[in-house]
């Protein structure tokens, strides 16, 4: 019998290995820090995902179930890697309840960090408490209670969504497009407007990147089906006059300066690395690239690939990722594994 594969991280990206991985008959060994699978839209209360419109709880949900129904999958929750040695096909990791696990190779499908928006002071977040972010409003949905003030719980009339909330900004060190958050946000729009029909929403935006087939079903759609209103701007500050929440700047495209109140205010935070990855990186000796996110190998000579042969990565790991590419990913991680799976002998034939 061959060893099993070792996945750290049960998001969509390591669940998707481990199902991939099952389905050919290899066992794998799935570890996750937290006491539940599924991830940030399991942890973090998604509502429905881009693009398929079905709620995180049930499609996600789903991947948790098979996963550990599966008998060709051990699963280790609350537990994280302790120490990892060894080589392709012979590799030893220690896990902190206890446990030690031979594996033949690893998948490291560890995920992201939301951006804390208390970076990012002048914009309002943690001052005025109708300041909220996309993660937060995405709960409002999947709760059932709706969007609400949180100060108050009135229904608000008027939404500003501010985009590049932590992406984008070399002043607080995120030189990189978050990749999903004008989608995720055009969405949010349309969702609040069609909840709240008598509710004005404004998105500030520097670029939008509604990138290959979103932009019509999420940019257009929002703008033209749902009367979603697009200000190309730069965000001095969040303010507030005592009652309305005072949204300040410059429209860039008439080079005029703006100020709008507003009855609550949404930051689009982006995906930061994964807070954990300095410590990832020590214990799986792996390189991490110039912002932290695990560095891949060249995609055209070793797809999954690391900087240490037999230790493969998937999904939002290596930087800011869709839920779907992550799960394609996932599966692209469990092939590759599977090269120090099959018995020398059985390779050789």
């Amino acid at each position: 019998m061959s060893k099993p594969v070792l996945i750290v991280g049960g998001g969509p990206a390591g669940l998707s290995a481990a199902h991939a991985l099952a389905t050919v008959g290899q066992k794998s060994v799935l570890v996750d820090k937290q006491q539940t699978l599924g991830g940030h839209p399991i942890h973090s209360g998604y509502a429905k995902l881009v693009p398929s419109g079905e709620w995180a709880r049930d499609v996600i949900g789903a991947m948790v179930d098979r996963v550990e129904q599966n008998a060709l999958v051990e699963v280790h929750k609350g537990t994280t890697v302790k120490s990892f040695a060894g080589e392709p096909g012979n590799f030893t990791a220690e896990l902190d309840d206890g446990k030690s696990v031979e594996a033949a190779s690893t998948i490291l499908a560890t995920g992201f960090t939301h951006f804390d928006s208390i970076n990012k002071p002048e914009w309002g977040f943690g001052t005025y408490p109708d300041v909220v972010t996309t993660t937060q409003v995405e709960q409002m949905f999947s709760s059932g209670a709706g969007v609400r003030c949180p100060s108050d719980g009135r229904k608000p009339k008027r939404v500003a969504i501010l985009l590049c909330v932590g992406s984008r900004d070399r002043q607080i060190g995120r030189e990189w497009c978050s990749k999903i958050c004008c989608t995720v946000s055009s969405n949010i729009a349309m969702e609040i407007r069609e909840e709240l029909p008598d509710c004005h929403v404004y998105i500030y935006y520097m670029d939008i990147r509604t990138f290959g087939l979103y932009e019509d079903t999420y940019y257009w759609r929002s703008q033209e089906e749902f009367k979603v209103k697009y200000i190309k701007a730069r965000i001095a500050e969040v303010t507030s006059d005592g009652e309305k929440l005072i949204v300040k700047g410059e429209d860039t495209l008439v080079k005029r300066p703006i100020t709008i109140p507003f009855d609550m205010v949404v930051h689009a935070i982006g995906m930061d690395p994964n807070v954990d990855n300095m410590v990832i990186g020590s214990i799986f000796d792996v390189k991490l690239q110039k912002h932290g996110h695990i560095e891949k190998a060249s995609t055209y000579s070793a797809m999954s690939g690391t900087s240490r042969p037999g230790v493969y990565v998937a999904g939002a790991a290596t930087g800011p990722e869709t839920i779907d590419d992550s799960i394609a990913q996932g599966q692209a991680a469990a092939m590759a594994a599977m090269t120090h799976t099959v018995p020398v002998k059985a390779a050789a034939e």
